[in-house]
């Protein structure tokens, strides 16, 4: 015996496994499941988003009978802190989460010039590749003292590049450079950061290494090229003797070969001496020899 119960939907209940797919730079895809199994109606969610940095919210409505629902949250902010809740339209048990969507990306091609009394950094418009990111917003330098333990921030700029003074010698320092903080430094883009050895030269250890790394290339390069000039024409002339070498022998054989043989024949040198030794020298007659005939 077996009976069948079906259960009173109650639409006081919280949505199910609430939980973030994707989090991109300016949106986030969410995933839940409805109350309770197969809905035979349409259920209205309420999803309530709100900005933990800017103290803004946003309510938006989601209509379905699907029992998973995925949502994609749009126009957020990059580097933003966001608090989602999700419940029903009739003010049920809410679910909710903390979404923190991708800072914007480091500067390319951070690099160091010396000057006489000071240094300059320059990078990359992060514009090139943030579409999100507007140059009116600028960028902030901070710089880390390792001997003195101390982090300072220099300041921020709308350029591309950032002047440095009052560098102690024999300090070694750390710069880097980011998207400008935003709300009190809580929306700030990934920094990018280089070692700058200060050793009373006045040059940047890594624009040294680049320098001897250059010299040593323009030094090597041509040696290895003429080597292998050479390698090359040594190779040829090789070649070119080894082929008049086969052209000689294939000329001498044949003028050897025998056809009623089928093969060709050599004569060493002794043999030609030993036969000239023993053949009897010609000499001329005499007139007071008499000639016998038999």
């Amino acid at each position: 015996d077996y009976v069948v119960v079906k259960m009173i939907p109650d639409n006081r209940l919280p949505p199910r496994h609430l939980h973030s797919v994707h989090t991109g730079k300016t949106f986030a895809v969410i995933k839940w499941e409805s109350p309770y199994d197969s809905p035979d109606q349409d259920m209205l969610y309420a999803v309530a988003v709100k900005d933990l940095v800017r103290k803004t919210d946003k309510i938006y409505k989601v209509k379905t009978r699907n029992s998973t629902v995925e949502y994609t949250i749009k126009k957020l902010e990059p580097g933003g802190k966001y608090h989602v809740i999700v419940q029903l339209g009739n003010m049920s048990k809410e679910s909710s989460m903390k979404i923190n969507t991708v800072p914007l990306s480091a500067p390319d091609a951070l690099k160091i010039i010396t000057e006489n009394d000071h240094i300059l950094l320059f990078w990359k418009s992060l514009a090139l590749k943030e579409s999100n990111f507007n140059e009116s917003r600028g960028y902030e330098i901070h710089m880390f003292d390792s001997l003195m333990n101390i982090t300072a921030y220099l300041g921020n700029t709308t350029e591309n590049f950032f002047k440095v003074s009052n560098l102690k010698i024999g300090h070694n320092y750390s710069f880097t450079v980011q998207a400008r903080c935003l709300y009190s430094g809580q929306m700030c883009g990934e920094p990018a950061t280089l070692l700058y050895d200060e050793l009373g030269t006045g040059e940047d250890s890594s624009a040294s290494k680049t320098g001897r790394s250059t010299d040593v290339a323009a030094i090597v390069v041509p040696v290895l090229f003429l080597l292998l000039v050479t390698l090359g024409i040594g190779f040829v002339v090789l070649y070119m003797r080894h082929r008049r070498l086969q052209n000689s022998f294939a000329a001498f054989a044949n003028s050897h070969y025998s056809s009623r043989l089928g093969s060709a024949i050599f004569s060493s040198g002794d043999d030609l001496g030993d036969e000239d030794d023993e053949a009897p020298m010609i000499t001329g007659f005499s007139d007071d020899v008499p000639m016998v005939i038999a």
